[in-house]
């Protein structure tokens, strides 16, 4: 199974189809608000959440963002050097508990790094959509990835992997 790309795999315009899915759950929620520190009663209190446009419990943004993130690493990030860049992050519909995550992402552009031959920079953008279809969040970001010389030039596609020894 591939973990992520070396410069040269990337091309403009390929599209990465992030699997599986991920089911968000009222406890995937709840932990990651706790977690972060983020208490507001939208992503909480189911009191206070059906007084509000939505009705219900709205999962908080940060959390859809990060697992989108995620998600990517094995197409896109998996042998980054760096991430850059966040350019634009936008959340634009909500997700609920029991709604599933799925994610995709398109090569904007990529570019040989100015200052060490053996990198470059890809430009993505990854939009994560619901079941049904619906676009819940849309991030830009620029990634340093190796080069093949790179990667080479440091034992291959998985350096300092040992190897065992008989018993």
């Amino acid at each position: 199974m591939q973990f992520g790309r070396s410069y040269e795999e990337f091309e403009v315009g390929a599209i990465y189809k992030h699997w599986p899915g991920k089911t968000v759950t009222e406890y995937d929620d709840h932990l990651f608000c706790l977690l972060t520190m983020n208490h507001h009663p939208l992503h909480l209190d189911t009191h206070y959440a059906e007084s509000t446009q939505f009705g219900k419990n709205v999962v908080v943004g940060n959390y859809i963002y990060s697992i989108l993130l995620g998600m990517s690493v094995p197409d896109v990030s998996g042998k980054a050097i760096a991430n850059l860049e966040i350019e634009s992050l936008r959340h634009v519909a909500p997700t609920f508990h029991g709604d599933t995550i799925y994610g995709e992402t398109v090569v904007l552009d990529k570019w040989e790094s100015k200052s060490k031959d053996d990198r470059g920079v890809v430009y993505v953008e990854t939009k994560g959509y619901k079941q049904d279809g619906t676009v819940v969040c849309l991030f830009r970001r620029k990634v340093m990835v190796p080069k093949n010389s790179y990667l080479e030039a440091r034992g291959g596609e998985q350096p300092g992997r040992p190897t065992p020894t008989d018993v």
